[in-house]
């Protein structure tokens, strides 16, 4: 099969669309022809090495996937080929615990075909694309998760959600507005808070130009006179994280699932004590929130951000614009390989 594959770690370069063997099927796997599959961080992460995370090599990134099933190996029931599939990338063995994820520990969905575990299979609507599916699982089930389950975002919430302009930063956007929250969401670029603005939010930051807190500070006051949004969305970490907790209100909370920008950032834990704030940690999503995201989805309650669509040969560049953050939204690999 073609995939996009990487022989060592390192930078950008060790990645190479090429041929590679196509896994056999063990008994209770399935054979999905990747018809979509969207870019997340972690692939640049899996790419580079994760520290304490064995990744196999050869390796091939690529956690989020939707297409046809291919091929049933021994042992599946319940499915047949053609069958329209969400992959939920998170592959869980009952017997011994162990737990594993395409694009991590697995070879991933930047391919042809990705193997999986039948009981990682959704059934995927006829009237949900491959495209809008394959965005859910990462971005969209980590947002959905955190805003909801974790973060409890509600209609009086007013929410500062930084790096806003990515797969997870829109999702939450979008979900926060579905929830009834008025958001300001932070990007790097006038034309990035311009589309934000164009998806709903109610302000937009553009915080290579505006800081954070002081902008939070003359907007809505300081801490002991009321000051300070509900709830701050921080993934980022980084050189944001000390900044983002001065645009916490008392009592508000602060909700992180990740840290692209650095995972070991200098705090404040003054306003932590100070504005007996609440911080959330978030990891990732659970079933319930895939079935409905999906359910969300084919009624058109959620329209996932495309970017844009790339053929698989290309995915190497596709890959390139999403490290150096040159889309909106969610960038979406394509292939076509037979079912």
């Amino acid at each position: 099969m073609k995939a996009i594959v990487f022989d060592e770690h390192g930078d950008i370069d060790v990645l190479a669309y090429r041929d590679i063997d196509t896994p056999e099927l063990q008994p209770g796997e399935v054979r999905v022809a990747v018809r979509a599959c969207s870019l997340n961080y972690h692939d640049v992460f899996t790419r580079r090495g994760m520290p304490g995370i064995k990744v196999p090599l050869p390796g091939i990134p690529g956690c989020d996937a939707a297409g046809q099933v291919a091929e049933l190996g021994p042992d599946v029931e319940g499915w047949s080929v053609g069958d329209r599939v969400l992959v939920d990338p998170v592959r869980w063995d009952r017997g011994t615990g162990k737990f594993s994820m395409i694009g991590d520990t697995l070879w991933g969905a930047y391919a042809e075909y990705v193997v999986v575990a039948a009981s990682q299979l959704i059934p995927l609507p006829d009237d949900v694309s491959y495209e809008d599916a394959s965005c859910l699982p990462v971005a969209y089930g980590t947002a959905h998760r955190m805003m909801i389950t974790r973060g409890e975002v509600g209609p009086d919430d007013t929410v500062l959600i930084l790096g806003a302009s990515g797969g997870v930063g829109t999702s939450a956007l979008l979900i926060s507005k579905m929830r009834g929250a008025k958001v300001i969401a932070a990007a790097g670029t006038d034309e990035k808070c311009q589309r934000l603005a164009d998806l709903g939010a109610d302000e937009t930051i553009n915080y290579s130009e505006v800081d954070i807190a002081r902008y939070c500070r003359e907007q809505t006051g300081g801490l002991f006179g009321g000051g300070g949004y509900d709830v701050v969305v921080n993934f980022t970490g980084g050189d944001t994280w000390a900044r983002s907790l001065r645009c916490v209100r008392q009592g508000g909370r602060v909700l992180t699932c990740g840290a692209t920008a650095g995972y070991d950032p200098q705090t404040d834990l003054r306003f932590i004590w100070t504005a007996e704030m609440d911080i959330r940690g978030s990891n990732g999503w659970q079933r319930s929130d895939l079935d409905e995201l999906l359910r969300m989805v084919q009624s058109r309650e959620l329209v996932p951000v495309i970017d844009s669509l790339v053929p698989l040969p290309d995915g190497v560049e596709a890959h390139r614009a999403m490290e150096e953050r040159r889309f909106f939204g969610k960038i979406v690999i394509t292939a076509d390989a037979p079912a």
